[in-house]
């Protein structure tokens, strides 16, 4: 096995190993800045939602007031508003899903599902819990969902949901008086749950570690070549050279020409001992031939 092959397999064992520590490396970080930006995502979406239920609950609520004594409009209803404007970007993210489950709900719609339920469960279980984040298997792939606690923070959201008596008359026409009573104030009902696909973030995550680790194959073979070719230019040749001239005087031929000794490194140090070697054996074989 010539030198230049021993080379090659040492710098090609070493180039796998590292590469599969960086693709590991690469992987694991990868993966957590997706999962970065997805909560980022889901946060701001939820920041939009929760501004849109602001917005509704100060302007749009009051002047609604009058007209829900007579008839309930659900546009008077924070969240009803944040869910339509949500519902109108799911057309185009179909994915993507916000909800607000309540364990004992005016609308039969907002019962929390198993997942949802446990979601509710857990931070009723730590109320000190500002976010919650948890991630299920679908048949769509893994879904990362953001939630905060609903909590009944104000007499205003006991009007409607203490008592069938005290709630507007109006609402207890269109939903009835078995549902969404008995709140207490301070007390977690439910949870508001953004949820986004994890899908979409990995596929570009492993996009990048594609992109990478191709660009540092790009990078080694560059080196390697590099290198193969300094290895002949500075090692390979020069030794040959000197494996050629050790021939010929070994075969007796002592006219061969010196080897260049310019060099000042290992090769050039190799050279100049073999050029005091011949001279020495040319001066040695006069002598017996005296």
């Amino acid at each position: 096995m010539t030198l230049r092959i021993k080379f090659n397999l040492v710098m090609l064992a070493a180039f796998l190993v590292g590469l599969a520590l960086a693709a590991v490396f690469f992987n694991k970080f990868s993966e957590r800045t997706a999962r970065k930006a997805i909560l980022s995502e889901a946060a701001l979406m939820m920041g939009q939602a929760n501004a849109t239920i602001h917005y509704t609950d100060t302007q749009i609520s009051p002047l609604l007031a009058k007209q829900m004594a007579v008839q309930f409009v659900p546009q008077a209803i924070p969240f009803f508003a944040a869910q339509q404007t949500f519902d109108h970007l799911a057309k185009d993210f179909p994915d993507y899903t916000l909800r607000q489950p309540t364990l004992n709900p005016t609308n039969p719609s907002d019962r929390p599902l198993a997942w949802e339920a446990d979601i509710i469960q857990a931070l009723i279980a730590e109320p000190t819990l500002t976010s919650l984040v948890t991630e299920r298997d679908t048949e769509a792939g893994k879904i990362l969902s953001y939630s905060r606690p609903v909590k009944v923070d104000s007499q205003e959201c006991l009007t409607c949901h203490s008592t069938p008596e005290a709630a507007p008359p109006s609402m207890i026409d269109v939903y009835g008086r078995n549902n969404g009573f008995g709140w207490k104030l301070g007390s977690i009902v439910g949870a508001e749950v953004v949820s986004v696909p994890e899908r979409v973030a990995l596929t570009q995550a492993r996009q990048s570690l594609y992109v990478i680790m191709t660009s540092l194959a790009i990078v080694f073979a560059v080196m390697l070549a590099l290198l193969n070719l300094m290895l002949h230019m500075f090692i390979i040749r020069p030794v040959r050279r000197v494996s050629a001239l050790a021939d010929e005087v070994s075969l007796g031929n002592m006219a061969v020409p010196e080897f260049d000794t310019s060099g000042t490194d290992e090769i050039g140090s190799l050279s100049r001992s073999f050029n005091r070697m011949r001279r020495s054996l040319t001066a040695a074989l006069r002598l017996l031939e005296e």
